[in-house]
């Protein structure tokens, strides 16, 4: 099939990551000035060719036919949990965290490309899978992205890792897994996380001991009530088993097994998680309780974003950047660069580009007949909603600091990259939509 590259361009899409790229690299060369006014990093130019880099992997991924991945995928898979390994074992150690591999000053971060795999590889399974139980079609797929992220957590990466979970639910959601099931495991998660920081937000934010959380705090209590629910569990299955028409034995299940599970596994979070990522994980309830600790960071974001105003102070007129308050003010904080020098317009022409590049991708969603173009599609549009939502969010102070960089602007090869190649793969599969709707209708084949 001979391909027409301006059928194959969405130009939409194309005009959007551009853009996002071109205001990446002018206030990543922002944050490169110092109080002297003197550039003390050539990072913007690394930058360009990053970007340039990733245009051309965006043409590339555009071109080549999307469905020839479904014959490799399970090699590639291997290759990234190979990769990972290695990079847990051998890797390079960046901001506490060891996963880099590479010479020298080159380096690449396998889990970031990880995500193009990973989201190929989940559209293959639940293409493959479409004649399997709805249950053991869920937990199968969850056991891929629990096996997945856990080599990404034990690196440690908490923020890489986390953007694997709502690729996850976004692909279950098209694949029209029932929504109980992915709501239990987001409950389950959430009240996890939330009941292993309660007494660390007791003892550092609220310093006031709560009788109630003693349940948390006090070992005793703890297994008891434990041991509570794991009988009400219990119980409940064991009456759903025998009664299987009486819903009421489901539902006593289905509430006490996710607080069950989350009791007996919020101890397994302080553990696997490092202290510092869980002071990160309430800070942002309270920074000022640590102010020039691990609440600086916010609260110096903060302070830019305020700054800045309707209309920003002007191109490299910041002073929170080239004073040097903005921690890591290049990738995880670019944003408040951003608006502290153009102001709450720029933020919101930034959130424009997105909503326009996101809206899109949903039109073109709406409209894929083939079942592994449309899993991937919603894998892609999950983890460009997870980037950009958590951080902006963090940026804000209302969200954590988890170290999610903000795709298409943020500093950073890996990054880009792999965002660029997931725009193309999304105009790969539409173009490919359009060809097949056509080779239908003059009686071809795909």
């Amino acid at each position: 099939m001979k391909i027409k590259i301006f059928s194959l361009i969405d130009w939409i899409m194309l005009l959007c990551v551009l853009s996002l790229a071109a205001l990446g690299i002018v206030f990543i060369y922002s944050s490169a000035i110092n109080q002297q006014g003197v550039l003390v990093t050539n990072e913007y130019v690394k930058q360009i060719i990053w970007a340039s880099l990733g245009l051309a992997l965006l043409f590339f991924a555009a071109i080549y036919d999307y469905r020839n991945y479904e014959r490799y995928i399970v090699y590639l898979f291997g290759f990234l949990i190979f990769l990972l390994v290695i990079t847990r074992l051998f890797g390079k150690t960046v901001n506490g965290a060891k996963s880099w591999i590479g010479i020298g000053d080159f380096g690449i971060q396998p889990a970031e490309f990880g995500k193009i795999i990973y989201i190929l590889f989940l559209g293959w399974y639940f293409h493959k899978s479409e004649a399997f139980e709805e249950r053991n079609r869920f937990f199968i797929g969850l056991a891929i992205m629990l096996f997945t992220m856990g080599l990404i957590l034990i690196q440690p990466d908490l923020g890489t890792s986390s953007v694997y979970i709502p690729i996850f639910f976004f692909m279950c959601f098209a694949a029209g897994i029932p929504l109980r099931y992915i709501l239990w495991v987001l409950s389950f998660g959430t009240i996890t996380v939330f009941l292993a920081i309660l007494p660390i937000w007791q003892d550092q934010i609220a310093k006031h001991t709560y009788a109630i959380l003693s349940v948390l705090t006090n070992s005793r209590l703890r297994v008891l009530f434990t041991a509570g629910l794991g009988a009400i569990t219990l119980i409940g299955f064991l009456g759903k088993l025998f009664f299987k028409h009486n819903q009421y034995y489901y539902w006593i299940t289905y509430v006490s097994s996710i607080l069950f599970f989350a009791m007996a596994c919020s101890l397994g979070v302080t553990k696997v998680l490092k202290p510092y990522q869980i002071q990160r994980l309430i800070i942002f309830l309270d920074p000022y309780t640590d102010r020039q600790g691990a609440g600086w960071n916010i609260i110096q974001s903060k302070t830019a974003i305020g700054a800045g105003g309707l209309f920003g102070k002007g191109f490299l007129r910041g002073t929170q950047s080239h004073l040097r308050f903005l921690p890591e003010q290049s990738t995880d904080f670019i944003f408040s660069i951003l608006s502290e020098e153009a102001g709450f317009l720029g933020g919101l022409g930034v959130f424009v580009l997105y909503f326009v590049l996101m809206f899109r991708m949903i039109l073109i969603i709406r409209r894929i007949t083939n079942h592994f173009g449309y899993y991937v599609a919603c894998g892609i549009l999950g983890m460009l909603f997870f980037h950009f939502t958590v951080n902006i969010g963090m940026v804000m102070g209302i969200m954590p600091i988890t170290g999610i960089p903000l795709l298409f602007i943020s500093y950073g090869g890996s990054s880009m990259w792999t965002a660029m190649f997931c725009v193309g793969l999304m105009m790969s599969i539409n173009y490919r939509h359009f060809a097949f709707m056509n080779q239908e209708i003059v009686g071809g084949g795909v």
